[in-house]
């Protein structure tokens, strides 16, 4: 590139004679440039180019020449917002690009090649239909197709239907296809209105989540998905231990310092939070999720001979000892520090302001295909949490909207 510059303005060849390269040449290497793939300089970027682009990242899929006129007469306007709003019109929005977005949120391999199910789904109905989306975490609330759209109709047993959507091409964009249910209002459910909590209590968080183990997944999941933070970022070793449970050795290998420096942190805070599931559990031969109230599941209570003065479970009560110390950063905003069950946990989270900042994050990896690079990326973060929180709204497609006019000239 160097090179072409300098033949450009003028260099010496081989034999040490003067050349200048006429302004013809010059336009002719320019295009060749564009043509080989060469990124425009943002001067040069023009509104149907960034109507363009917004439209591809944002849909996936090229804009037909009417919505390219649209939005670029927005952009042009100093409406780029309202171009990203036309864009998200496209049902490709919803059937592909939200369902790449939200699929790695659903399983431990974070993979984006797992089908259509009941977390995935319902995430898209609240993005379409302007849920606040503070309440994915505790809302009674589930999107299925309609019934007899496919075969089979939702069931509490099988991923099947949820499949079947994505394999015969239901649009999920349609409000008449994808619509809107409770949790505890669905045949076979053993939810009531109080217990149902977002997509921490659908059939492929708990396939994921709640099967083996001992339920700290779901915390831990839930934190990743919802926090943008692992335990690794959690762990505080000062903080109270007196709801860690009997199956962590206090001595492992021998050392009790692997155990105070390590173990101890991420343990004293994540068992605290994840007694809010001790009434769920996976059921592998009926391949579906199990609630028993008032009943404590069995893996609370196992290897309980490993430390015997450990912590012992008796209800699905849950403390948030991380509103002190150095997760206090999270910006915990929720009426109390304890509760019982998932539905009151998840309401205690998605009511930080990192719960905001993460879910802006999240979008602006997906729309600008990188992660924020400098101080006016992180503000601009800052400033769409903001307004995502302004007024209660909650509104994910004006994330999406503010992030794709943010990176538009990229």
């Amino acid at each position: 590139m160097a090179n072409t510059m300098m033949m450009m303005d003028g260099c010496e060849d081989s034999r040490g004679k003067r050349r200048r390269t006429n302004g013809a040449v010059a336009l002719l290497l320019a295009v060749g440039m564009l043509l080989l793939g060469a990124p425009l300089a943002n001067a040069q970027m023009d509104d149907i180019d960034r109507a363009r682009r917004m439209h591809d990242r944002l849909a996936g899929v090229p804009p037909d020449a009417t919505t390219l006129s649209d939005m670029a007469t927005q952009i042009g306007l100093g409406r780029a917002d309202l171009a990203a709003e036309i864009a998200m019109r496209n049902p490709n929005f919803y059937n592909v690009v939200l369902k790449n977005f939200i699929t790695p949120w659903t399983n431990e391999a974070q993979t984006v090649f797992a089908p259509l199910n009941d977390y995935t789904a319902t995430v898209i109905g609240m993005i379409r239909d302007d849920v606040p989306f503070n309440l994915i975490l505790s809302e009674d609330i589930i999107y299925t197709g309609a019934n007899g759209v496919v075969s089979p109709n939702f069931q509490q047993t099988s991923n099947a239907h949820y499949e079947a959507l994505e394999d015969d091409g239901i649009d999920l964009s349609d409000p008449a296809l994808l619509i809107r249910r409770t949790q505890s209002g669905l045949p076979g459910s053993q939810l009531s209105p109080s217990d149902a909590a977002g997509v921490l209590t659908t059939r492929a968080a708990a396939e994921a989540f709640f099967v083996d183990g001992t339920n700290r997944a779901m915390w831990r999941f839930t934190a990743i998905n919802h926090l943008c933070r692992d335990m690794e970022e959690l762990k505080d070793i000062t903080r109270p231990g007196d709801r860690i449970r009997q199956d962590v050795n206090r001595s492992p290998g021998g050392d009790s310092q692997i155990y105070l420096n390590t173990c101890f942190g991420c343990h004293a805070g994540m068992d605290a939070l994840a007694g809010a599931f001790a009434y769920f559990d996976w059921d592998e031969d009926q391949g579906r999720m199990v609630h028993t109230p008032g009943v404590v599941q069995d893996k609370y209570l196992q290897n309980g001979n490993v430390f015997p003065f450990g912590y012992i479970t008796t209800d699905n009560s849950w403390i948030n000892y991380w509103r002190e110390g150095q997760n206090s950063t999270l910006g915990w905003r929720g009426p109390t520090d304890r509760g019982f069950g998932p539905k009151s946990l998840g309401a205690e989270v998605a009511s930080t302001r990192a719960f905001s900042v993460c879910q802006v994050e999240k979008v602006f990896q997906q729309v600008c295909f990188r992660g924020p690079r400098d101080q006016a990326d992180r503000d601009a973060i800052e400033a769409i949490a903001d307004d995502f929180e302004a007024n209660g709204t909650y509104r994910m497609k004006s994330v999406f909207a503010a992030v794709a006019e943010h990176c538009m000239n990229d």
